[in-house]
């Protein structure tokens, strides 16, 4: 099937097809990256959903560490419920990657 024939026979199905002319597509994940150069997309809309298929290119997988964005508040309380500084609160907090609860325990053994 030719690709005129499968737009049409998608068309009739009632999926939007076009193809985004991308250079560099990459997936963020909790670990890693995953980087496709030179891909082929293309957008598809079915039912009013959004679908992005991703063909072809190189690929390549980069592990990434998870950054722990330590919120002021988190500071505060850790250090008022332990009776520590908010400098040795904040390490704490980064040691158990933002968990209130184990850095509070952490503290207190």
């Amino acid at each position: 099937m030719n690709p005129r024939q499968m737009k049409q026979m998608m068309k009739r199905m009632g999926i939007k097809a076009d193809d985004i002319d991308a250079e560099l597509v990459i997936i963020h994940g909790a670990n890693e990256e995953i980087i496709v150069e030179g891909p082929s997309v293309m957008r598809m809309v079915v039912s009013g959903q959004e679908m992005y298929q991703v063909a072809g290119g190189k690929v390549r997988v980069e592990k990434t560490e998870a950054k722990v964005e330590i919120e002021e508040e988190d500071v505060q309380l850790v250090a008022e419920q332990t009776g520590v500084s908010q400098d040795d609160a904040r390490k704490a907090l980064m040691e158990a990657e933002g968990d209130i609860a184990a850095a509070i325990m952490k503290l207190k053994s």
